[in-house]
């Protein structure tokens, strides 16, 4: 049992909310508070919106259209949102914009029902999605305008827990898309991806899936589309060898609020919710410490969690200066609406430690204008404990050096703790934005792992100045990883790692490392200037436990080249005068 409140365990604690009508469960949780029932509503700040089916379409519609006048063009913007969804049903249009999370509060995705558009749309010009990051819609089922959802976005952006009834479009009118996530879904028609560059998709269920460009990973998915790598490229893994989905926010009946915590599946294929609610364990939200930002002091945060407390980050920049430390198991640390954590002195922003089933889910980390050595760490250095029974879950946690101001880090995120599994993350050194620049937004590695077993799903990782991922650990597993190299090295001289090695590997696998295996890996690049290159994207040592599959390399300007895909294999890219995405199907050659 969790300290500090409730538990609850089960199949399907609340899967009646599915099924209740709006009316009926409004009454319910009036009935609940005015018999003075506990936790009816917590406090959980201004920039959460809670809408009920009772509040009228007209009202809501207002709220949704005044966050998104807001968050539309806000890429590098200070508010955040989380637009919660009580069980009923909506006749409603929701753009989903910057920082802004969507969140149905049932059960199961059908217990919310929107009838009506909820979409993301190009940032940029010409329906260029390349830029759309940041958004997140978790939790509930849409029957959308037209029959088809628009989801047109990037990196940062989650789709979880999610029916579609009817299509869903990954891009926007056919313009640039540049990688995305869905997990524990269900389209009932088609997942059209189009122009999409690269998509993971994790135990998710369709009625159809058509449209390929660089590489899409289905990892988990009992009806991925016919054909092989590398035409078309998608690359299946039947089973997710283990996961547990990201903890959500529910309202029972009574009025109660709760985080359930899916529990852990092994080899598993398709969606939790199909016999009802998402099996796992119930926590009452009673149980965590709710922080807001501009009130709560890392400090303050440190000291609920050595009560016993979980912790809620509504929706906020939270400036910190001193690390988040998670010391018990089993600590939740949730995130809405991209609550952001700001680094102002130079430590960590989150520090956990070597302890079983911490999950830290749904928050954004700002480097800081100090150098932080990392900015997050799972365990510490030489941990060896075994958290196979009950892994470290990392979901949705994101990272960034720049673009909103100057941040800089040696290491984003470091796992040192055996076991840990990352589902989902964005490690971006900004590209575009404040604060950019070769000696600006310095930052060395995006990834550092040291502990063994370690399992990514859904790796991005982009732009840091030496290696973009660093594994010394033994038997890692990566599902999925997309990654730009830098776009701004000035000149060779200051990108290479070694003498007559021209810049540094995207993915590195430590020389030490017996055993380590990744499929569906694509790497580009963007040189802003002349006579710089990439000798490898991937390099790895030739052993017997070392399996990489389904790799590409894709120059996206007409400087440089980036010369091998994976040690000396693949040659080099080429854009005139014909066009070459060098690609290597299995390494080493089987």
């Amino acid at each position: 049992m969790a300290m500090g409140g409730e538990v609850r365990v089960g199949l399907r604690c609340a899967a009646c909310l599915g099924v209740m009508a709006a009316a009926s469960f409004s009454a319910a949780i009036a009935q609940a508070a005015a018999s003075g029932r506990s936790n009816a509503r917590p406090e959980l700040g201004a920039n959460v919106l809670v809408f009920d089916p009772s509040m009228g379409a007209e009202k809501i519609q207002a709220e949704i259209d005044r966050v998104y006048a807001a968050e539309q063009h806000a890429e590098f913007g200070k508010e955040r949102y989380a637009l919660l969804f009580m069980p009923g049903e909506y006749h409603v249009d929701v753009p989903v914009g910057f920082y802004t999370e969507v969140i149905g509060l049932g059960a199961t995705p059908d217990a919310v029902h929107i009838i009506g558009n909820v979409h993301a749309d190009a940032s940029l010009p010409r329906n260029n999605a390349t830029c759309t990051f940041w958004r997140a819609v978790e939790g509930f089922s849409v029957t959308p305008t037209g029959r088809t959802m628009q989801r047109a976005v990037s990196q940062a952006a989650p789709f979880r827990r999610m029916h579609v009834k009817g299509d869903v479009v990954l891009n926007q009118k056919g313009g640039w898309a540049s990688g995305g996530w869905m997990s524990d879904s269900v389209v009932d028609g088609n997942v059209g991806s189009g122009s999409q560059q690269q998509w993971i998709s994790r135990n998710s269920e369709w009625g159809s899936w058509t449209g390929a460009n660089w590489n899409m990973v289905f990892v988990g998915v009992p009806k991925p589309p016919e054909g092989e790598w590398p035409q078309p490229p998608y690359t299946k893994v039947a089973k997710t060898p283990v996961v547990r989905e990201k903890p959500f926010l529910t309202v029972d009946a009574k009025g109660k609020w709760w985080v359930r915590i899916p529990e852990l599946r092994k080899d598993s294929a398709g969606v939790t919710w199909h016999g009802g609610s998402t099996p796992g364990r119930d926590v009452a939200v009673s149980s965590f410490f709710i922080a807001e930002a501009g009130r709560d002091s890392a400090e303050k945060m440190n000291t609920e969690l050595a009560k016993g407390k979980n912790l809620l980050l509504t929706p906020g920049i939270y400036d910190l200066d001193e690390p988040i430390k998670v010391m018990r198991a089993d600590t939740e640390v949730m995130g809405l609406g991209f609550a952001t954590l700001r680094l102002v002195t130079g430590t960590a922003a989150i520090s956990v430690a070597d302890v079983d089933g911490v999950d830290v889910s749904g928050v954004l980390i700002d480097a800081g204008e100090k150098t932080s050595p990392v900015l997050m760490e799972v365990g510490r250095e030489g941990s060896h404990a075994s958290h196979a029974r009950n892994p470290i879950l990392l979901h949705d946690v994101f990272f960034r050096d720049g673009g909103a101001a100057v941040g800089r880090a040696k290491v984003n995120l470091l796992v040192n703790a055996n076991d840990t599994i990352i589902d989902h993350t964005w490690i971006w050194r900004a590209d575009h934005g404040s604060g950019v620049g070769w000696t600006s937004n310095v930052s060395d590695n995006g990834l550092v792992v040291n502990g063994r077993n370690v399992t990514a799903y859904g790796l991005f990782v982009e732009h840091h100045e030496q290696f973009q991922v660093l594994w010394k650990g033994e038997r890692g597993r990566t599902y999925f990883y997309q990654s730009e190299i830098p776009y701004d090295p000035p000149d060779q001289q200051s990108y290479t790692s070694g003498p007559g090695v021209n810049g540094w590997a995207s993915y590195k696998v430590a020389e030490g490392v017996a055993s380590h295996e990744a499929w569906g890996l694509g790497i580009y690049s963007v040189f802003r200037h002349p006579n710089v290159n990439l000798t490898r994207a991937i390099e790895v040592p030739v052993k017997p436990g070392m399996r990489f599959h389904h790799m590409i390399t894709v120059a996206l300007d007409d400087k440089g080249e980036i010369s091998n895909v994976i040690d000396d294999k693949g040659g080099p890219t080429k854009l005139a005068p014909h066009r070459v995405d060098p690609k290597v199907a299995e390494f080493p050659e089987q």
